[in-house]
């Protein structure tokens, strides 16, 4: 007779912890909802629709008008392959970068603290101070770049435009980018190799391997699903990269900057949001089979 109320009295506590989760969840989930949802849902809507600047001015719905004006337009395709190319080039580049110093600051020696710190300020520094320094140093007029390799040590007859010139500026921007992120490749890398059990590398002496052994055998498989996640992770950044692009040249016309060229300078909003569908699509079906393929989830 007594079981019927000790179930009613479970299933009232239990709604009021579903209603006390609910509760405390709801703030996050307005917030996301508002940030996220919100903007992707209008980007989406904004794809397949005509926005005229004025806002009071209804938009005209065109279904895929804008998707096939993107995907028939070369310099999209140009756009596309900058961006393939930079963000292969920079996620490599910093991984790699990051994963040699990472290695050579695990290791004890007099200051290490310190220089871990100093390895770091790329990264935590505002992005607008470093953007402003590179462009000040590979000045072609008063860069003490310039000055060097041509006054100083005549590399060069004369001084060369490195960020701006449409041949050095590629190349700046992706040198730029690897030493900014390398740090956010070294930091996850060198908390992963700390937590590596020293009885590995002590099997591996004994069993006769030397340094590029347990580095081949021991040390890469441990760090393996942490360089698969910095890469996944990077790719996703770098892909979609456009601040520092922006700044610190307008020679280099990625997808992303094509995307707000189409909304700013030509004013077509349409077509920068399907732009914008598009690279969503595309970064989706990596990620994809990159997780299935690689961290194996």
């Amino acid at each position: 007779m007594a079981v019927a109320p000790v179930r009613r009295r479970r299933r009232t506590v239990a709604q009021q912890e579903a209603l006390l989760a609910a509760a405390l969840i709801a703030p996050s989930v307005i917030v996301i909802g508002l940030v996220v949802v919100y903007p992707v849902l209008s980007s989406i809507r904004m794809g397949f629709s005509d926005i005229p600047l004025d806002p009071r001015a209804p938009a005209a719905f065109v279904g895929f008008a804008h998707y096939a004006e993107i995907l028939t337009d070369s310099e999209f395709w140009h756009a596309l392959v900058r961006s393939l190319a930079f963000t292969a080039a920079t996620v490599a580049g910093s991984t790699l970068l990051g994963l040699a110093v990472a290695i050579l600051l695990n290791r004890p020696f007099l200051g290490r603290g310190i220089a871990r710190g100093i390895v770091l300020m790329p990264y935590v520094a505002p992005v607008i101070s470093l953007v402003f320094a590179w462009q000040y140093m590979f000045h072609p007029v008063y860069g003490f770049v310039n000055h060097w390799l041509v006054d100083v040590i005549p590399v060069f007859a004369g001084p060369r435009d490195w960020v701006e010139s449409p041949a050095f500026a590629m190349p700046m921007v992706i040198i730029f980018d690897i030493w900014r992120y390398f740090p956010y490749a070294f930091l996850m890398i060198l908390a992963k190799l700390q937590s590596i059990p020293g009885t590995l590398y002590e099997a591996a002496e004994v069993d006769g391997a030397g340094a590029w052994a347990k580095f081949r055998y021991v040390t890469l498989p441990e760090l393996g699903f942490v360089i698969g996640a910095v890469v996944v992770l990077r790719w996703i950044w770098n892909f979609n990269k456009f601040d520092e692009i922006w700044l610190l040249s307008r020679n280099v016309v990625t997808v992303t900057v094509y995307t707000y060229l189409r909304a700013f300078q030509t004013f077509n909003l349409g077509q920068a949001a399907a732009a914008s569908g598009i690279l969503v699509v595309g970064l989706v079906v990596f990620v994809s089979i990159y997780v299935k393929k690689v961290l194996r989830w």
